[in-house]
């Protein structure tokens, strides 16, 4: 169970599960924003209507423009002011017929012309209460209702300054704030000189309206979010319906090889595009094909003469008797010869077997160091030619015994086209290697292949080779990031030049990276 659980999405779940949670958390912001609109609404006009209420109090207005009585009036100003009645605290008449309770000594112990009336919670009628400084209630004789007084109200009231909304529950079991009590948004208000008014409405149909609201948007998002989920798939199979598609196409070659196949390719988005790639990496791969069979084909075709000449001469062998010493010899040479042709063509298919990756670790290679030493190596195999040499320091990143490879075939190529008594031309400068002999030089038609595999002219048909050499030549410009030319040379002659890579400045060296050369390939 926890390996299912722990398995790793597809990308068609991924997507799915990303573009659901996407639209449910939007469905979950809009419901939530709406709910707090609603509720910021609703409960906006009820403190507007406590500001009606306290701005509709006569005696307060009245205290405030500096009127007579008041709950702001008195010499002294606030409720616990000089008696405005007669002595005993009497209601003066005309006055409303209602005064305030007990309270504190010097409080709310006088009456005062203020009346609240009968106002019981749970109506849309205002419930008005006066609080004294000393922070006790001064409640209306006859008033059914009676508001707590919070710590906040207090100090209102004896600073007499200030206002105070907060929510209240009253009239439940227990006292204020019990359960099953009426739910009110209170107002408190100072009054100048001492004592604070608190108003309260009741908040039943606010609450009313916001659960019926809150009960809409739960099943709204709930079904949103279903919905989202079924969208999300729906979403996600359509989106990937091309991919799909795509790795069809790609499972079915892979199943069956072909590489003369390709993918179809329709419109030119992000998909079109890796088919597109996908084709090209289809085109690489049979052309790499290509010239892995024209390799075989041709390696056994040039395998065949040594192999049969040498089949025929160990058949001469077996009747040595009959040959005199003089043919005896002569095919124990020819026999000798047609080895060390065989493996020299046995090693040239294995050197381009290996393609241009490199095979080996690079380091830092002196290369004029190596054409210099393969030059004498070329001078005493043939002391007929004249092998003059022009190399400045090189210093070149790679594989040492790759590159004297190369440079020895292309001097083996220069002493083979030479005729007795000529010269070969070799440089290096700015890191490319350069040999001219002064031979025939290219035939125009042949210039473009001249460095491909078992590539021979017509006039090199009658030497001995197997067409390989300039072929590894090229392979291991390549593998160094470099390159390989042929051309005729002004005057005569091939001229050919190959690069191995950029040359590396002192600065760039490594002092660490000691300096390697080819080992020596003998005489």
């Amino acid at each position: 169970m926890n390996r299912i659980l722990s398995a790793p999405l597809s990308l068609r779940g991924r997507m799915g599960l990303a573009a659901g949670v996407a639209v449910a958390l939007a469905v979950l912001a809009v419901a939530v924003g709406a709910y707090a609109g609603t509720r910021s609404q609703l409960r906006g006009q009820i403190d507007d209507q406590l500001n009606t209420q306290l701005h509709a109090i006569p005696q307060l207005n009245a205290g405030e423009g500096g009127g007579g009585g008041g709950l702001g009036g008195g010499p002294s100003g606030g409720l616990g002011g000089a008696p405005r009645g007669g002595p005993g605290g009497a209601v003066p008449p005309g006055g409303s017929g209602s005064q305030f309770g007990a309270g504190a000594p010097g409080d709310c112990d006088r009456g005062l012309g203020f009346d609240f009336g009968r106002r019981p919670f749970g109506g849309q009628i205002a419930v008005v209460q006066a609080v004294g400084r000393s922070g006790r209630r001064c409640t209306a004789q006859g008033a059914t209702a009676q508001l707590p007084v919070d710590t906040t109200t207090k100090r209102i009231a004896a600073a007499g300054s200030g206002r105070h909304l907060t929510d209240m529950t009253v009239g439940g079991a227990g006292g204020a704030g019990g359960a099953g009590g009426t739910h009110i948004r209170v107002l408190s208000a100072g009054i100048p000189g001492g004592g604070a008014v608190e108003i309260a409405l009741p908040l039943t149909q606010v609450d009313h309206a916001l659960s019926s609201q809150l009960l809409l948007l739960a099943v709204i998002a709930a079904a949103g979010i279903a919905l989202a989920a079924v969208l999300g798939i729906l979403v996600a199979r359509t989106a990937l319906a091309p991919v799909a598609r795509f790795t069809r196409s790609t499972e079915s070659i892979a199943a069956a090889p072909d590489v003369s196949r390709r993918l179809e390719v329709q419109g030119d988005d992000e998909l079109a595009r890796l088919a597109i790639t996908f084709n090209h990496t289809l085109d690489e791969l049979e052309r790499s094909v290509e010239a892995q069979r024209n390799l075989v084909a041709d390696a056994s075709h040039e395998l065949r003469t040594p192999i049969s000449t040498l089949r025929a001469n160990l058949q001469l062998l077996r009747d040595e008797q009959r040959l005199s010493p003089e043919d005896r010899a002569a095919l124990r040479e020819d026999m000798i010869e047609e080895l060390d042709e065989l493996t020299g063509l046995v090693a040239d298919v294995v050197e381009l077997a290996r393609g241009s990756k490199p095979s080996g670790e690079a380091g830092d290679v002196q290369l004029d160091a190596i054409v210099a030493s393969l030059v004498d190596r070329t001078r005493r195999r043939a002391p007929g030619l004249t092998v003059t040499v022009d190399c400045a320091p090189t210093l070149i990143r790679g594989e040492p015994e790759r590159i004297a490879r190369a440079v020895a075939n292309l001097l083996d190529n220069a002493r083979k086209w030479s005729p007795e008594g000529g010269t070969v031309e070799v440089a290096v400068r700015d890191a490319v290697v350069s040999v001219r002999d002064r031979g025939p030089g290219f035939h125009e038609e042949d210039l473009p292949f001249v460095f491909d595999r078992f590539h021979r002219a017509r006039d090199a048909r009658s030497k001995p080779g197997s067409g390989l050499g300039l072929a590894i030549v090229r392979q291991a410009a390549e593998a160094h990031g470099g390159f390989a030319r042929a051309s005729n040379a002004p005057g005569g002659g091939a001229l050919l030049e190959v690069s191995f890579g950029p040359a590396i400045s002192v600065a760039e060296r490594d002092e660490s990276e000691p300096v390697t050369l080819p080992a020596s390939r003998g005489s």
